[in-house]
């Protein structure tokens, strides 16, 4: 049977993860509360935050910032995107 959660981002009963993403409190707390879907547009989202802003991300400086980002994105206001980010049209 498939882990449910209700989901923080859609405020709907929704299928979660199959496991916690981080071995912490926050990957607990993400495993508790946010659906597959959220976490792939999450993931979506992690990969322009790379990109727009150069992150390597195996710095820490970098880490810290994404970190920032998903628990914002996931249990804030969703967060915002760069000011110069410009949405692919296709």
């Amino acid at each position: 049977m498939a882990h449910m959660v209700f989901c923080t981002k859609y405020k709907a009963e929704m299928e979660g993860l199959d496991e916690p993403p981080f071995d912490s409190d926050f990957g607990q707390k993400i495993y508790k509360n946010v659906s597959q879907k959220a976490w792939g547009e999450w993931v979506e989202r992690q990969k322009m935050l790379l990109n727009e802003y150069r992150l390597q991300p195996w710095t820490r400086e970098a880490q810290e910032f994404l970190v920032e980002q998903m628990n914002e994105f996931f249990f804030g206001s969703g967060g915002e995107l760069p000011k110069e980010y410009v949405a692919p049209t296709h």
